[in-house]
């Protein structure tokens, strides 16, 4: 069965239309430019301990190759050490102290609220210099009033660093991108148009010059995730990460991948990301984002914590 590819899981929710989307993207047949996903058992990628376990400092992160960015939270003010900050009426975003005994590493996080009906949640982008292979790594808790979320934690391609080179990846929704301009992918909860409890399961949404087209001829992203995964459980904090393989223009080579405590839960291979390497995943927005017409509660909390970017596998934080 090819439930690992669902194209536009954002707009149509009725059983008609969804029959119609599987006719049309759930095709079992593969094609060079069709992504596929690997029997995790097959899969050549690292699980458990990774980077994190064996550089544990700050001063040591800083030097390590492999290390492009992280962000404990646990001195400075909001935003200090990233490019763009959206924080509506300065009272989305916080940083606060958990303190009890499933906190992640430290005693500080980054609190989201997002006001129904009032503002759309916040959150902070950082430009990084890429890497051939780009991991993101970040711990995250669902408060208990945590509903259905619409956008998450999105890594983008843009041309550049700078000027306007670097918003390049940035809107566009509902259109499929060229290939030399850019492409995302997030790691998103996805509550399945209602069906599962919020904030609903782990899932891949992109966007990329080759990807699948809805009923209505748009383009509103492309899910992936596993055929069966847990709900994503409320009140516990929860290591997250995942990887973005860039392709080589012209070579259907790319690939993305995604774990939960350190355990791979899905990967896929066959992107054809970019058709210019000019183009490189450079820009993370770490959000919080709630529009979503299945959110019902007027307030929404979600923390996050210790997020990495890095050239390699990073794996959950060692206890200190």
């Amino acid at each position: 069965m090819c439930f690992h590819y669902v194209a536009n899981q954002r707009i149509y929710r009725s059983p008609l239309l969804l029959v119609l989307l599987a006719a049309a993207v759930l095709d079992c047949r593969s094609s060079a430019t069709e992504p596929v996903a690997v029997p995790l058992a097959q899969s050549s990628l690292p699980s458990g301990d990774g980077i994190a376990a064996e550089v544990i400092g700050a001063e040591e992160r800083q030097q390590h190759p492999a290390f492009i960015f992280f962000d404990d939270f646990e001195s400075g003010g909001i935003g200090d050490q990233w490019d763009e900050t959206r924080n509506p009426n300065g009272n989305t975003l916080s940083l606060v102290s958990l303190k009890d005994e499933t906190a992640p590493v430290g005693t500080r996080s980054l609190k989201v609220t997002a006001h129904l009906g009032k503002d759309t949640g916040g959150g902070m982008t950082k430009w990084f210099p890429s890497a051939d292979d780009v991991f993101v790594r970040f711990y995250v808790r669902f408060a208990a009033d945590s509903d259905y979320i619409h956008h998450f934690v999105t890594l983008r391609a843009n041309r550049g660093l700078t000027g306007g080179d670097r918003w390049s990846g940035f809107g566009g929704a509902g259109n499929r991108p060229p290939g030399d301009q850019r492409f995302s992918t997030a790691l998103e909860p996805w509550g399945n148009w209602g069906r599962w409890p919020a904030p609903g399961r782990w899932n891949f949404y992109s966007y990329w010059h080759q990807m699948k087209a809805s009923p209505d001829g748009r383009y509103w992203g492309n899910g992936f995730r596993p055929e069966t995964q847990a709900d994503i459980p409320k009140e516990e904090w929860i290591c997250c990460e995942f990887m973005l393989r860039h392709n080589s223009p012209g070579q259907p080579d790319g690939e993305q991948a995604y774990w939960i405590n350190g355990e791979l839960r899905g990967h896929w291979k066959g992107f054809h990301w970019r058709t210019d390497a000019a183009l490189q995943a450079n820009a993370l927005t770490l959000e919080s984002y709630v529009t979503d017409r299945w959110t019902k509660n007027p307030i929404n909390v979600v923390y996050f914590d210790n997020l990495v970017i890095a050239s390699k596998y990073i794996g959950p934080e060692k206890p200190r």
